[in-house]
């Protein structure tokens, strides 16, 4: 979900959200009340619409150095000037330095890729897709819900490790890591051992309830 450009670094505005971690090709709805932010997207909305989302440490106050570059695709105004937007994830950037503070945070950045494998990497995709499956159909179970998954899964191995780190929850730092990670084949396999942990827990606590049941 990479966008090219021909611009190796370049300047972005940055947002920090406490705990939230952006993912490319993943849907993003925000509030913007903030004055400095609201300066921002109407800054944006006159240019090309993309600033960068950073994982805000709230126990420290410090801003991850690696974040999402984001894109404004739809907006409503809201009274006061308050703001309602709609951002799809595009690339993931470092942040080299910081250029200016006021009245909102820019940052020089330079653009992230995971690295080229030669690697078949679909037996994994394969692997994660039913972990996925057994923990849907396992929660089900467990709680007598209807649970399914959406039919829209990705099925090219970065855009599904990218949707499964990004519904992963309560877990920001995770997060922060498989967004940082730079290999395909390594985050696929992290986001394997969470599914299969999970699934052998879910296992477990539907044996449990059966039993005493």
């Amino acid at each position: 979900m990479a966008f090219s450009s021909s611009i190796a670094v370049r300047e972005l505005p940055l947002f920090p959200i406490e705990e939230l971690v952006h993912f490319p090709g993943r849907r993003l709805p925000l509030k913007i009340f903030e004055f400095r932010y609201r300066i921002m997207m109407n800054t944006i909305l006159q240019g090309d619409r993309r600033f960068g989302v950073l994982m805000l440490d709230p126990l420290t106050g410090s801003s991850a150095k690696i974040g999402c570059c984001t894109e404004i695709i739809h907006f409503q105004r809201l009274p006061d000037d308050r703001m309602e937007i709609l951002t799809l994830g595009q690339q993931r950037f470092r942040v080299l330095d910081y250029v200016r503070e006021k009245p909102y945070r820019v940052g020089l950045v330079e653009w992230i890729d995971d690295k080229p494998t030669e690697r078949d990497l679909h037996p994994l995709v394969s692997e994660v897709d039913q972990l996925l499956r057994d923990v849907v159909h396992l929660s089900a179970k467990l709680t007598r819900q209807e649970i399914e998954l959406p039919d829209n899964i990705p099925d090219l191995p970065i855009e599904l490790s990218y949707w499964v780190a990004s519904n992963l929850y309560g877990v920001a730092s995770e997060q922060q890591s498989l967004l940082e990670m730079d290999d395909t084949a390594v985050r696929l396999e992290r986001e394997a051992e969470i599914l299969m942990s999970t699934r052998n827990l879910l296992a477990a606590r539907t044996a449990l309830k059966d039993v005493l049941e």
